[in-house]
């Protein structure tokens, strides 16, 4: 009853609806006119040949004729008769047959479907409404930032100013609301007072729009705005965001922390408080045929190994794993415990060479920085000739010539980052980078989410989603939190300690069985105890700190939240 009420609201409601309907009655009366017309013709014209008809009849006669089903019970024998029946016919089909269902379609129909549409697409959130996110525009980011929001259960309403695309996203499950970004009364009637946080991830104007037309009615709600340039992220906070993420270059550091090959030594890949996550390659160790029992990393040193990289394959860590020539240790300990690490393997498999990065536009510069910060070497090949900046770490060429590649250093470099933003261009070099080179290092950017397993079955060894990254830094801001993203689908992430798991050991748990994730650290008030005695029972009042996939941190959520 409200959605059909929604729709008479809105058909009466438009100005042009009101108009039509009124040229629509206008063409019935002139039917009607019509046909009274054409009976009054019939009778003067039946008395003229000496016929004898009543007027119901006279009206019969008429609307069979017009319709064109003319029964043939009724006819004129004289000639006016017959030429005035072929009028009638001929304005019948017309008027009834061809302008009727026209004007009908244009001016009713066609405005009853619309409203019918639109009453489908809300325009208003209900009063009351508070604690939300509102999403300002619909790409990559904001779909893997909404399958993050619903898998914790928060609240999210996604603004579209174009009907066709409300009611699709509508029709897919998406909670949208109809408006346009840069009216007040959009933003007044999605609550925004009262929302939690608003991220808009448009171009740089349109986020500076956003951001300064949400600061007219509140100065509390967190606004997160994406940049495209460096240049846009101080006009972007002057226009009222809170916080400000330049994608490009997330994700480049990103692609920079996963060049491994250079040496033996652990690599940070990301830090909770004073928890450490970071990864080491084993090339020519002497870890090489040791199981990660034989290896006595835990025993040793105090690291919690909590998984193995195998060419893009996680595997969880298992004691009878063997860890293998090509195999990446994803390590979780202090610094001071890293150190001793890099004391005992950081002196294997040192090479010089530089690292050969594919694209040269805003991730591959961005990794080229990064990779740079850390006194690492490299170069970068791109067919742009305007990206070409000088001619020590910049090669113009084509990455799918082999004499381009040469040049770069293919042959001899322990790493090549592929981030150009085509999918289908990455998984082509993957392919060609691994049949050179079987044993490089290779690490591939991926716009969509859905080509990340293809690019790991190309030959990737790590593969960083532009969708992920995002969302990821959007979610930590919005939870205050810090969930650390390992690699696509690999993350450390924390959650207060269930009920469940209060008092009882890690071994009683089994939560690596259970649920497929592995307990690295226990937060208390602050302070963490990291790679935390199994035997000892979980503190009650805390926070509990995990790495796990993404399928694997659901399950988690799924088993012990239930509570």
């Amino acid at each position: 009853m409200k959605f059909f009420t929604s729709q008479i609201s809105y058909f009466i409601s438009n100005r042009n609806t009101k108009t039509n309907i009124k040229r629509l009655i206008r063409f019935v009366f002139i039917l009607f006119a019509m046909i009274i017309v054409y009976g009054v013709l019939f009778h003067e014209i039946m008395e003229y040949e000496g016929q004898k008809h009543s007027w119901i009849t006279g009206f019969y006669w008429t609307m069979t004729t017009m319709t064109t089903l003319g029964f043939g019970d009724i006819t004129f024998t004289s000639d006016l008769g017959r030429a005035f029946s072929v009028f009638v016919l001929v304005s019948g089909v017309v008027s009834l047959l061809i302008m009727l269902p026209f004007t009908f379609i244009e001016f009713f129909y066609a405005p009853w479907m619309e409203a019918q549409h639109r009453a489908r697409a809300p325009r208003e959130l209900p009063a009351g409404t508070n604690g939300h996110i509102i999403i300002t525009s619909f790409d990559a980011v904001t779909k893997a930032l909404i399958q993050k929001l619903d898998q914790y259960g928060h609240e999210y309403v996604l603004l579209v100013n174009e009907l066709d695309q409300a009611l699709e996203l509508y029709d897919q499950g998406y909670r949208v609301l109809l408006g346009e970004p840069d009216d007040p009364e959009t933003f007044h009637k999605m609550c925004v007072e009262q929302a939690a946080l608003v991220y808009t991830g448009g171009t740089d104007m349109f986020n500076s729009n956003v951001a300064h037309t949400i600061r007219e009615f509140s100065t509390n709600v967190k606004i997160v705005s994406t940049a495209n340039s460096y240049d846009s992220m101080d006009i972007l906070k002057l226009a009222g965001s809170d916080h400000v993420l330049h994608m490009g270059n997330i994700l480049g550091r990103a692609l920079s922390r996963r060049t491994l090959g250079q040496d033996a030594r652990v690599h940070t890949v990301g830090r909770f408080g004073k928890l450490v996550i970071a990864e080491a390659t084993t090339y020519a160790t002497p870890l090489v045929g040791r199981t990660l029992k034989e290896s006595r990393i835990r025993e040793d040193l105090g690291i919690n190994v909590v998984g193995v990289w195998e060419r893009g394959s996680f595997k969880s860590a298992h004691p009878e794993v063997e860890i293998h020539n090509h195999s990446v240790l994803v390590l979780a300990g202090t610094v001071e415990q890293l150190r001793k690490y890099d004391e005992l393997f950081g002196i294997y498999g040192v090479s010089d060479e530089p690292v050969v990065i594919i694209g040269a536009g805003r991730v591959g510069r961005a990794t080229a920085l990064h990779l740079q910060r850390r006194n690492i070497k490299y170069k970068i090949i791109d067919k742009n000739p305007d990206r070409i900046k000088d001619s020590h770490h910049f090669i113009l060429g084509d990455a799918a010539d082999l004499d381009t590649l040469k040049k770069a250093g293919i042959e001899d470099a322990p790493n090549v980052v592929i981030t150009t933003n085509q999918d289908d261009v990455n998984i082509y070099l993957t392919i060609y980078c691994r049949s050179l080179r079987p044993n490089i290092h290779i690490v591939a950017r991926s716009t969509l989410e859905r080509n990340v397993n293809t690019l790991h079955r190309a030959g990737a060894d790590f593969v960083m989603s532009y969708a992920s990254m995002g969302a990821n830094a959007i979610f930590n801001i919005f939870e205050e939190n810090d969930i650390v993203m390992i690699a696509q689908g690999l993350n450390v992430f924390s959650l207060d300690t269930p009920k469940k798991l209060v008092g009882k050991s890690l071994i009683q748990c089994d939560i690596r069985n259970n649920t497929g994730c592995n307990v690295i650290a226990y937060q208390v008030e602050g302070e963490q105890d990291i790679n935390p005695n199994p035997n000892k029972p979980i503190p009650e009042n805390s926070e509990i700190i995990l790495i796990g996939q993404s399928e694997d941190e659901q399950k988690f959520i799924d088993y012990y939240k239930s509570d």
